[in-house]
């Protein structure tokens, strides 16, 4: 378990974001079903809504149409969150959101990363989507 961590947090190194320099390129792979894209983002989004909390700015994503990015643009949506992926924003304030989706021995490891908190975990796909297969690592910046 904490080679899946210690996996989970070098590959995804580079996946940060700042309000001065834009967003990293997202990136997820395609190969990840629908079922499993829409329970991980699913899950990701309830702890981000916890970590950052109500939908109080407008998520901005990078476009992206893989299945993860279709998925967690859906969640987000579904939580109350505006998103833009055209980085067009109508003032309200801005929450640049960058992740990184990568397999590893059998598992799917995520990270969804804003300037203020980072996010990460493992899952396991199954049949009928994927579930949790690590706890939730949390990480604040001040």
């Amino acid at each position: 378990m904490r080679g899946t961590f210690a996996v989970l947090l070098l590959s995804c190194a580079g996946c940060q974001t700042s309000t001065t320099d834009g967003l990293v390129a997202s990136s997820a792979p395609p190969e990840i079903s629908g079922s499993a894209a829409s329970a991980i983002a699913g899950d990701m989004v309830t702890k981000f809504a916890e970590q950052i909390g109500p939908a109080n700015g407008t998520i901005i994503l990078k476009p992206d149409s893989s299945p993860f990015g279709q998925a967690l643009e859906t969640s987000l949506k579904g939580w109350g969150y505006a998103v833009a992926t055209d980085q067009q924003t109508d003032g309200q304030k801005e929450i640049p959101l960058a992740y990184v989706v990568d397999s590893h021995e059998g598992q799917i490891l995520v990270r969804m990363s804003t300037s203020t908190v980072e996010l990460g975990r493992a899952y396991q796909t199954t049949l009928s989507g994927a579930s949790p297969a690590s706890p939730l690592s949390v990480m604040r910046r001040g």
